[in-house]
C-alpha cells in the first residue's frame, strides 16, 4: 500500500534547517522529532546555503526578471494607448448618435440579448433607464372619457355649427360635469370643430367652372337636406388621416338617403386619380345617381371627373364656397369613422390602417344602427329603397301600358 507523500511549507523547512545549523541536535534527532526523513533535512540545508545570498542582494532576482518586467511594461503601455483611442472613438460615436438620433430611436437600439447590461447600454446611449418602463397614458381611453366623446359626437351631429363653448354648455345641461378645456381637448382629439366657411382639404382651381348647389331644393322646414330614396343623391369628399410618419388621404362616396358607403379608397396622394377611381368603382357596382354632390376642389371640377359624370347622365352639384355644412352627410360619416375606429388606434403602416378602414366600412354598412335611419342599418335601408323603387317603377309602367 503506497503512502501519500507529505508536502511541507517553506516556513517549516526553514525552521528545521535553522535547528540543523545550530548543531545542538543530530540530523536524525531532528528528523525523528518532526517526522521527516534525514535525507530531506540534508537536501533542504543544501538548498538554503546555496540561496542565502539572495537575502542580502536582490539584484540577481531583478536581473532574472528584468526582461519579463520590460515586456509587461511595453504591453501595459500599448494597452493603455489602445484603451485611450477606444474611449475617444466611443465618445465621438456617442456624441454623433445623440445628435443624429432621437431618444426614441436610440431606445430602439437596446438589445437584451447582448452580453451587456441594460444599465450599461442606457448609459452608453444617453437614455434614462426610467424611460424604459414609462408607458404614456393613452388619451380618452377610460370608460368615462369614451362616454364623453360619444356625448360630444351626438351633440355635434345635431349641431355641427357648435364650437367647444356651446358644446360645453350643452354638456352641462345634459348632466356632464366637465370644463371647457377638457371639451376643447376632446374635440381636438376627435378632429372636429365648428363647421363654418374655412379652407377646405381640397383646393379650388379658379379656371374650372363651379356648378351650383342643388340640394338646397330638398331642405325641410328645419333647414336639413332630406333625400327620400336611394341613388337620388350621392355625395363625396376627401379627409386626411395622420400616421406616425406622414399623412394618407381617404376618399369615399355615400348615398345620402341610406347613408351607405358605396366605395372608398386610401391614397398617399390627393389627386384626380383618387377621386375618379372611387367614382368609377361606385358606378360599376350600383345604379347611377341622379345628382352627384362634391365640394369645389380642383379634383372634382377637373375635366376628367366632370365628364365622367356628364357621360353617365348625372347632374353635378357643388357646395357653396367654404360651406362644409352643404355636404354634412359625409362630414358626419368622417366623424363617426374617426371617433369609433381610427382615433382609437395609432398607425405606423398604411397597410394596417387600410385593414382597419375596411373592417369599419363593413361594420358601418352592415352592422351599425344609424340614429337618423330610425336605428336601421345603412345597407338594409339602401336595398329596401331599391326594392320599393323597383316596385313603383313596375306599377308605373303597367298603368301606362
Amino acid at each position: 500500500m503506497s503512502t501519500k507523500r507529505k508536502s511541507f511549507s517553506a516556513d517549516f523547512k526553514a525552521k528545521l534547517v535553522l535547528e540543523v545549523l545550530e548543531g545542538e541536535k543530530t540530523v536524525n534527532e531532528i528528523a525523528s522529532q518532526y517526522k521527516v526523513l534525514p535525507a530531506s533535512l540534508k537536501s533542504w540545508k543544501k538548498q538554503f546555503l546555496e540561496n542565502m545570498s539572495l537575502a542580502f542582494d536582490n539584484s540577481t532576482v531583478v536581473k532574472e526578471y528584468k526582461d519579463e518586467i520590460e515586456e509587461l511594461k511595453k504591453s501595459k503601455d500599448s494597452m493603455a494607448k489602445k484603451l485611450g483611442e477606444t474611449i475617444v472613438e466611443k465618445d465621438f460615436l456617442v456624441e454623433k448618435l445623440v445628435s443624429l438620433a432621437s431618444s426614441k430611436e436610440r431606445k430602439n437600439l437596446l438589445d437584451t440579448k447582448l452580453n451587456l447590461s441594460l444599465n450599461k447600454q442606457c448609459k452608453l446611449l444617453h437614455i434614462g433607464k426610467s424611460s424604459l418602463y414609462y408607458q404614456p397614458k393613452k388619451p380618452f381611453s377610460t370608460g368615462g372619457e369614451l362616454k364623453l366623446l360619444d356625448a360630444i359626437n351626438n351633440i355635434y351631429s345635431d349641431f355641427p355649427s357648435y364650437g367647444y363653448r356651446r358644446i360645453h354648455s350643452q354638456l352641462l345641461r345634459d348632466g356632464y360635469n366637465v370644463g371647457k378645456k377638457l371639451v376643447k381637448k376632446a374635440m381636438r382629439y376627435m378632429g372636429i370643430e365648428a363647421l363654418y366657411p374655412k379652407p377646405k382639404t381640397t383646393t379650388a382651381n379658379k379656371e374650372h367652372y363651379k356648378y351650383p348647389y342643388l340640394l338646397k331644393d330638398f331642405r325641410n322646414d328645419a333647414g336639413q337636406v332630406v333625400i327620400d330614396r336611394a341613388n337620388k343623391v350621392w355625395s363625396t369628399d376627401i379627409t386626411y388621416i395622420k400616421l406616425e410618419k406622414g399623412f394618407v388621404y381617404l376618399a369615399a362616396i355615400i348615398d345620402w338617403h341610406s347613408k351607405k358607403i358605396l366605395s372608398w379608397k386610401l391614397s398617399n396622394t390627393m389627386d384626380i386619380t383618387l377621386v375618379t377611381t372611387v367614382l368609377n368603382e361606385a358606378l360599376a357596382l350600383y345604379p347611377k345617381p341622379e345628382i352627384f354632390n362634391t365640394d369645389q376642389g380642383s379634383q372634382y371640377t377637373s375635366y376628367i371627373h366632370t365628364q365622367t359624370l356628364k357621360s353617365n347622365g348625372i347632374t353635378i352639384s357643388m357646395d357653396g364656397k367654404g360651406r362644409a355644412t352643404d355636404n354634412i352627410c359625409i362630414e358626419r360619416f368622417w366623424r363617426s369613422a374617426k371617433v369609433e375606429k381610427i382615433y382609437l388606434n395609432e398607425y405606423d403602416r398604411v397597410s394596417t390602417l387600410k385593414s382597419d378602414v375596411a373592417d369599419y366600412m363593413e361594420f358601418y354598412n352592415y352592422r351599425r344602427f344609424h340614429e337618423t335611419l330610425n336605428y336601421k342599418k345603412p345597407m338594409n335601408v339602401y336595398f329596401e329603397s331599391l326594392k320599393i323603387n323597383d316596385e313603383n317603377y313596375t306599377k308605373t309602367n303597367e298603368s301606362v301600358a
